[in-house]
This record gives structure tokens, sequence and C-alpha cells, in this order.
């Protein structure tokens, strides 16, 4: 099939929508972000989120080495999109959702938000316009709703993904296939 060139650009998209949560200033701080990775499938379990230098959020993960990663449900994408909207330094965001708080006592959780991950910093990995945070799962917390035999079913949840070229919020479709399965058919038998 004949390609076209689009130069140096991130076509990874759509992502998962997330809304980061840290304390800044005393007072809980919430921000959208799709850029969110796994880091490891181990235990102690890692991941990562990209954070612009400019957010308000950076200067309360820096200062008390917390986060939180919510997973917003399609129902909540208003508030999710208002969050990553407005700036936590002219706005608080503190009373957009009920928060709780779990082991590490300084990573605001939203206790709509079907899945939350608590993280403790592990490392900030520097770039020139950008924050890599490197966190460390320390607790998930998920709603009893969204699991089927005991883990998380993504069609309960339904999470919101981002689409950066057509700057949009996207659900997800139904299933295509099965994980380490359906390329078995192609494997040579000797």
């Amino acid at each position: 099939m004949a390609k076209t060139s689009l130069g140096g650009i991130n076509a990874l998209y759509p992502s998962l929508t997330t809304i980061v949560g840290a304390t800044v200033k005393g007072r809980p701080n919430f921000l959208t972000i799709a850029h969110v990775g796994i880091m490891n499938h181990n235990v102690p379990q890692y991941l990562s989120v990209s954070l612009g230098k400019v957010h308000h959020t950076n200067q309360g993960i820096h200062e008390h080495k917390t986060f939180s990663i919510n997973v917003p449900c399609q129902d909540m994408v208003t508030e999710t999109d208002y969050v990553g909207l407005v700036s936590g330094k002219k706005t608080d965001k503190s009373q957009v959702f009920e928060i709780f708080y779990g082991v590490t006592h300084t990573a605001p959780m939203i206790a709509s938000c079907p899945v939350v991950m608590e993280c403790r910093l592990e490392r900030v990995v520097d770039f020139p316009t950008h924050d890599v945070f490197v966190g460390e799962i320390v607790e998930t917390y998920v709603e009893e709703s969204v699991l089927t035999n005991g883990k998380v079913d993504l069609a309960k949840v339904r999470p919101l993904l981002f689409d950066m070229a057509s700057v949009q919020y996207w659900s997800l479709g139904t299933p295509v296939a099965k994980c380490w399965s359906v390329g078995k058919t192609l494997k040579v038998k000797g």
C-alpha cells in the first residue's frame, strides 16, 4: 500500500483520557491528561504521565511526591473537559468532584471515577517543555460495578478516549479478537 509522509508527528491516538490529581498549595487540583503510559507489568507496577511544565499540577507532584490517575467514564465528559480547560492557578477545581484520599494522604482521588490509581513519585524525566512523572502504583481503587470475575471490564467502565487529530473524545467500540490467541492461526505447525 502507498504511504504518505506526515513528518515526525505522534500518531498513537486515540489514547485513554485521565484526570491527574495532586495537592497544590494545600488544595486538591485536577488536570485532564491523555499522555499516560504503562511502564511495566511486574510488581511493583509503574506508570508515566507527561505534563507540560506550565501546568499548576506539576508543582504539587514535585512537592508531595504523590499523584493520582483517575479514569473518568463517558458520563463525566463535561467535568473532565472542564478541569482540562481551566488552570488551577486561577480556578479552584477542588469542588468539581467528591474527593477521597488513600494511603499516601496527599494524592486527591475522584470518587465518581470508576477506576483510580494512587501513585508515589518514583522519578521525573525532565524534557525542555514537559515533566514526565513516573509513579509507582501503590493502590488501585475500583467500583465493584465495573468488575467482571474480579477484573476491570472496559465495557462497564466506558472510558473516554482522546484523539488529537479530530480534537474529540471517543468511546470504545466492540472487541475485535482475543489477544495472544488470534495470531496462533499463522503459526507454522512443525
